[in-house]
């Protein structure tokens, strides 16, 4: 794809992988430094100056999970008002945007989540980038992206065999990055519905059990329907 991509976020993990892996897209890669979310003006002088015709929004407040608990403010401001930022942007010099979300927008209690399903937070992560999402789906020229995705190899020696989840790694993504981005809407990322254990295990044949116990912070089947990607990739 020759169109100009501007990558935010180029610190974080997923980008230094996409700038690593990626064959395919023309990427540019910004840091905060040189796109501060929290300041529109910052973020339309790199607009400007690239000239992106695409723009994927990976910069944000991730990991650890506790900082969206005992700092609020910062997940507030990072997730919800920085999104909100680049969206206004976007729009304004019709830019297609991608937003990363996640699939912790949805209850994880049933499992097998559409993208049409209605959306329940567990943590204040999913809350945070739940509400990037409202900004994002005001403007049409968009692609909410809900990923489930961890770093390879597997960091932990242990893993849950009770909680269901649709791990994939980051270079997943990326080999299949260019076939998603011409898409608009919502779409749900992801591997195969399976425990965390029987994911990492294929990687990590020493990898230990453990099982989570179940609490509102701590769901136990945060599985999604991949349909749609399954369609989109075949």
């Amino acid at each position: 794809m020759s169109k100009k991509i501007l990558v935010t976020g180029a610190d974080g993990r997923f980008a230094k992988i996409l700038k690593r892996e990626n064959k395919k897209l023309s990427l540019f890669f910004v840091s905060k430094k040189q796109c501060n979310i929290l300041n529109l003006n910052s973020i339309e002088k790199i607009i400007k100056k690239i000239k992106p015709k695409i723009l994927i929004h990976c910069a944000g407040l991730s990991r650890p999970m506790s900082a969206h608990e005992k700092n609020i403010s910062k997940s507030i401001d990072l997730n919800i008002i920085g999104t909100a930022n680049v969206t206004k942007i976007c729009k304004k010099h019709n830019v297609k945007l991608i937003y990363f979300s996640t699939g912790y927008v949805y209850e994880g209690t049933k499992g097998n989540y559409k993208e049409k399903d209605p959306v329940k937070p567990f943590n204040n992560y999913g809350l945070s980038k739940l509400g990037g999402e409202c900004a994002v789906r005001m403007y049409k020229n968009s692609l909410i992206l809900r990923i489930t995705m961890t770093e390879k190899p597997f960091l932990h020696n242990k893993a849950f065999t009770n909680l269901k989840t649709n791990f994939m790694f980051h270079e997943d993504l990326v080999k299949i990055l260019p076939k998603i981005i011409t898409k608009k809407g919502i779409l749900n990322i992801g591997g195969k519905s399976q425990s965390v254990y029987s994911f990492a295990k294929k990687y990590n044949k020493n990898i230990k059990k453990i099982k989570a116990k179940i609490s509102k912070k701590m769901p136990l089947n945060q599985t999604m329907n991949l349909n749609n990607l399954k369609r989109i990739l075949n």
